[in-house]
């Protein structure tokens, strides 16, 4: 394989990723080692070399979340590529201090606002120039509209990369982030799609009823699931498509709690919180059915802020009738920002990131667009 960009041959590339999730709560940046050979084979991976989360001061974030309401001008957009851009050079750059490492590259996620695939578009926010001008390496970044491009949802593309770390099937791996997300490799196929709401709910309710960025482990989520309400919100028009599907803030974020607000303000708080985090669940539980018959010996790799969530792993295990267990090989938060690192490394060695059965793509293709320092 002859890279695209110049990094010595001699020895395992050093790869950033930096992801910012649909929880919109910061950026987690990470540093592995990766073997160009191990594509061959399916095992670019070699080993984590350091992991650094920094979260975003509120201001930052509350401007985040105005962007994906719809709340902010095109100015406002303009200035927040580049806070974003500042943002995460910082902390990519505290990593790299920290560790006394040079990257041979970074893969920038950036910060999803919008994310509208029915119309073949998508818009990740965070300067990739100040990334590569902090840093004095390639990035690549944007990688998710090289897939709309073709004809996909540009999501979800880390069910490749779960295959690099999980190896041979079969497995689940159900991702619980802002918006939760399953993959499933059966040694043969891989099925992958967005189930629903993960977290993105339930942080947005702790702010709006308990003061709170998100509530710990729920610890305030002990109430009664309201039932009936649960089987309202199932019947939401994204469970009626089949996949390939993807879906963000845009259906599952503010502007859904405000409308059910009244709604959930006649229950106890307990319930409210119970049924919310039920809504994650039985929505994953649904999604999971359309695979029934499950292939023989499938067990489910749970990783994400929500698998800290007690009240929503015990729904899970009521309604998921799968053997389920922690996904802890990376600290938590880690784990997508390995897949982009990797998805990263792959584009620089001209390896398509996209499956097609997956996203919906008319091909695989590689991804991202490239700064140069």
């Amino acid at each position: 394989m002859q890279p695209r960009i110049l990094i010595p041959g001699d020895r395992p590339w050093r790869v950033l990723g930096l992801m910012s999730g649909t929880s919109a709560d910061g950026v987690d940046v990470v540093a592995i080692e990766v073997d160009p050979r191990g594509f061959a084979n399916g095992q670019p991976f070699r080993r984590l070399l350091g992991h650094h989360p920094e979260p975003y001061p509120a201001p930052l974030r509350e401007q985040v979340l105005a962007a994906a309401s719809n709340h902010l001008d095109s100015a406002g957009l303009c200035i927040l590529q580049r806070r974003l851009g500042e943002h995460h050079a910082e902390a990519a750059s505290r990593l790299c201090a920290t560790l006394e490492l040079r990257p041979d590259l970074a893969s920038l996620h950036g910060q999803t606002v919008q994310h509208h695939p029915d119309h073949g578009a998508s818009l990740q926010l965070a300067d990739p120039y100040l990334l590569a001008e902090a840093l004095a390496c390639p990035v690549v970044w944007d990688l998710r509209r090289r897939d709309l491009a073709v004809g996909g949802q540009g999501a979800p593309l880390v069910p490749l990369p779960e295959r690099w770390l999980h190896g041979a099937g079969p497995w689940m791996a159900l991702n619980l982030g802002g918006i939760a997300n399953l993959t499933v490799w059966d040694g043969s196929t891989t099925w992958a799609w967005d189930t629903g709401p993960g977290m993105s709910l339930l942080d947005l309710a702790a702010e709006r009823w308990l003061g709170l960025p998100f509530d710990r482990e729920g610890a305030a989520a002990h109430g009664v699931v309201a039932e009936a309400v649960l089987a309202r919100w199932l019947g939401h028009p994204y469970f009626q498509m089949a996949p390939p599907k993807s879906t963000g803030r845009e259906l599952f974020g503010e502007a859904w709690l405000r409308e059910e607000a009244a709604l959930l303000g006649s229950l106890p708080l307990s319930d409210r919180l119970a049924t919310l985090a039920a809504f994650t669940a039985a929505a994953v539980a649904q999604e999971a059915a359309r695979l029934l018959p499950w292939p023989g010996g499938l067990r489910v790799l749970i990783s994400g802020g929500g698998a800290r969530h007690q009240r929503l792993r015990a729904e899970l295990a009521a309604r998921l009738p799968l053997p389920q267990e922690d996904d802890m090989v990376f600290p938590c938060g880690a784990r997508e920002a390995v897949s982009w690192a990797l998805l990263g490394a792959a584009s620089a060695l001209g390896i398509p990131g996209n499956l097609p059965e997956v996203t919906g793509a008319e091909r695989s293709v590689v991804l991202g667009s490239w700064v140069w320092p």
